[in-house]
């Protein structure tokens, strides 16, 4: 059974000390919310007298797995109950250990003196139907720890502030409050967790001003360029404007950013020449290969787009590449970074919402 991290606090509330799984196998690519789950998994191990711990830590292809299948068959020397941790960074325990563990869980189920937990990383879908992560699956609990988004990260800070008797001014005011504070941290959650202990030291609980967030909170965004994808085919043009110059700050290769624009361009331009050729778009974007957030995007994106559009988004998109690798262009600018943010507002304004576009035609 699979479990988000926003929901397992409920589930052990719940289950308390008596009603713990045998196993909890946490994945996923957000390291501070990895350690909290496992942090109130052992804060509630605890509890039901788990106070015996053994972590081992699996590392390289021949690992040997005996002191993991010998911890979980021995008895304690004090007649404890066994904490037991198994950390595989790699998310690839190797043939050996798909065995391993598949011997293991059928060990833990049903012995009440053994609680385990096995930490991995970001997994794909063909780990997750794996042998060995459906044994631990079915064993007991697994629990995603994927990043927040940024969409939802306005809420997380707010749910942070509220656990320390803070919050923003309500309304409008407070949302602008958010907003702003999730831009100086997005992609960075453990250093929004850092800033939202500090406004906790800083002030005491009560409604925090604008004033107050802007001045004790540091811009720590950090930036994937794979997440510019998303901001540009939102049509999120400040956001994405944003994100070019993070990603030029941090010293992202400027290829590669071109490489990002350049394959939602292609992209968007195949897809729509298939959808003027009369396939149907599921069709489309099987063929075209996306899927996942992106497919979304595709979606709400093709159906306003007309083909001249996307052939003018691939020209602009071709100059750009010869202005990355150090060609000059007389119409457009010599600084790659100043190319591929005009290349990104371009790419921006044919994505953008169509009451968005409407409202700019208006303007102008």
């Amino acid at each position: 059974m699979q479990l988000r991290h926003d929901q397992l606090a409920e589930h052990l509330r719940k289950a308390g000390p008596s009603g713990l799984k045998p196993v909890y196998t946490l994945h996923g690519d957000e390291a501070l919310l990895a350690q909290e789950a496992a942090d109130a998994i052992r804060a509630t191990a605890r509890q039901a007298g788990f106070t015996e711990r053994q972590v081992f830590t699996v590392a390289g292809a021949h690992y040997d797995w005996g002191g993991v299948l010998g911890a979980a068959s021995a008895m304690s020397l004090f007649g404890d109950r066994q904490l037991i941790e198994i950390r595989i960074p790699s998310g690839k325990p190797g043939k050996d250990g798909s065995q391993a563990l598949q011997s293991y869980c059928e060990q833990a189920v049903g012995n009440d003196g053994l609680l385990t937990i096995v930490s991995l990383p970001r997994l794909d879908k063909t780990q997750q139907g794996s042998a060995w992560f459906t044994a631990l699956d079915g064993a007991g609990l697994n629990v995603r720890c994927d990043p927040v988004e940024r969409q939802a990260l306005p809420l997380w800070i707010a749910q942070r502030l509220a656990a320390q008797g803070q919050q923003v001014e309500p309304g409008e005011a407070g949302q602008r409050t958010l907003a702003f504070f999730a831009d100086r941290v997005e992609g960075n959650l453990l250093a929004a967790h850092q800033e939202v202990l500090k406004l906790g030291l800083l002030h005491p609980p009560g409604t925090l001003s604008f004033d107050q967030i802007d001045a004790a909170v540091v811009d720590v965004a950090r930036f994937n360029v794979f997440k510019l994808s998303e901001a540009v085919l939102g049509g999120h043009t400040a956001r994405a404007l944003r994100m070019i110059e993070g990603l030029q700050a941090e010293g992202e290769a400027a290829v590669l950013v071109h490489w990002s624009l350049s394959d939602d361009i292609l992209g968007l331009h195949r897809a729509r020449q298939a959808l003027d050729a009369g396939k149907p778009l599921p069709m489309v974007l099987r063929e075209q290969r996306v899927w996942g957030p992106r497919e979304r995007l595709f979606e709400r994106v093709l159906p306003q787009l007309r083909g001249a559009t996307t052939a003018r988004l691939v020209h602009a998109a071709s100059i750009v590449d010869g202005i990355v690798k150090g060609l000059r262009h007389p119409q457009w600018p010599d600084e790659p970074w100043q190319a591929l943010a005009r290349l990104a507002l371009m790419l921006c304004r044919a994505a953008a919402p169509s009451p968005a576009r409407e409202g700019r035609r208006g303007e102008t």
